[in-house]
């Protein structure tokens, strides 16, 4: 289990305890190995060109699932010990870690159940399903889902699966920023800033513990939607703080609304700076991608794209590895924005 001892890295002169380290991340990637996609790192000229920088996208819309949060689902599934199993599995979210823990259930013969917002994209709801998870919908205004989420789990003695604030989870995402310092390693190249974004924080959490690591120099900057960008008002302020009442973004997986206190220790101690980008930005950037990289992104996955399409992020004559964490597009929302 991931323990305060394995996540004690060197940060400057101050050794800083934190609820993950590289080892627990290490350990996350032989978990995984067998099942988890290792997805590669490209580069296009068209996007080079445009911003004046080498730029590496990690394309986890290729991922089981089609997001990064295969990656920390499975990890955590797969840590339940044996005896804990036949209750299955409980997890609230608004799509990809459904589908990402209904998987992770389903290879490893449990029962999921899956509290989804009646708003979710269609097409999340319905690959959720496809795993074999009952989902259970609620109004993402009214009802408070850890609660509901806590109610069926104590009813049915099955497993609490978080979406980020669990080391397990964490560590799993953090498989993601590994491959990224493996990948540039082989280049030759050292990462001089690395985006991802961020709902909850522990793709980021994860990604920068792993780059980190290896390349102690490296920037990593968070991304998220305008007026949802919980994490940046938070790293301004030095602890925890909630963004203000925001409506909707089409960034639906990024609207969590304040960082998880757990990825939030990490992240306050690794994180450089927080970026925005606006649903317009966000929907140029998921348009850009499809017809000039010929790749399929959700308007989530593509937020750390838009800054740096919006020139939010100095990355002149820099080396630059942006996280597209997922690609579970609804089709009509999709073909809105590419048109």
């Amino acid at each position: 289990m991931p323990c305060a001892s394995s996540g004690a890295i060197t940060l400057g002169m101050t050794e800083q305890l934190l609820p993950i380290g590289p080892a627990d991340i290490e350990a996350a990637a032989r978990v995984i190995a067998p099942f988890a996609i290792r997805t590669p790192l490209l580069s296009f000229p068209v996007l080079n060109e445009r911003v004046g920088a080498k730029v590496f996208l990690k394309p986890e819309m290729l991922q089981r699932t089609g997001s990064f949060k295969f990656r920390g689902a499975f990890n955590k599934v797969a840590s339940i010990p044996q005896d804990k199993r036949a209750g299955g599995v409980v997890a609230f979210s608004s799509g990809n870690h459904a589908q990402g823990v209904a998987a992770a259930a389903k290879i490893l013969d449990m029962q999921a159940t899956i509290v989804m917002p009646a708003d979710a994209p269609l097409s999340k709801r319905e690959r959720t399903k496809s795993y074999g998870a009952e989902v259970v919908l609620y109004d993402r205004d009214r009802d408070d889902r850890e609660a509901i989420s806590r109610g069926i789990a104590e009813k049915r003695g099955a497993t609490l699966v978080r979406p980020y604030d669990d080391p397990f989870v964490i560590a799993g995402q953090g498989t993601a920023g590994r491959e990224i310092a493996e990948d540039m390693a082989a280049l030759g190249l050292s990462p001089d800033i690395v985006v991802a974004p961020a709902s909850g924080g522990g793709l980021i959490a994860g990604v920068a513990t792993a780059v980190k690591a290896r390349y102690p120099r490296a920037e990593i900057v968070v991304a998220e939607p305008e007026a949802f960008d919980d994490h940046g008002i938070s790293l301004t302020a030095g602890h925890r703080e909630p963004h203000g009442p925001a409506g909707r973004t089409i960034c639906d997986a990024l609207m969590a609304l304040i960082p998880g206190e757990m990825t939030f220790a990490i992240n306050s101690k690794l994180l450089a700076r927080g970026v925005t980008a606006s649903d317009k930005e966000v929907g140029a950037a998921v348009a850009f991608a499809y017809r000039e990289l010929k790749l399929v992104v959700e308007p989530g996955g593509a937020v750390g794209l838009a800054a740096l399409l919006a020139g939010r992020l100095d990355v002149a004559g820099k080396n630059v590895v942006i996280v597209l964490s997922g690609g579970n597009v609804d089709a009509d929302l999709f073909a809105e924005l590419v048109a």
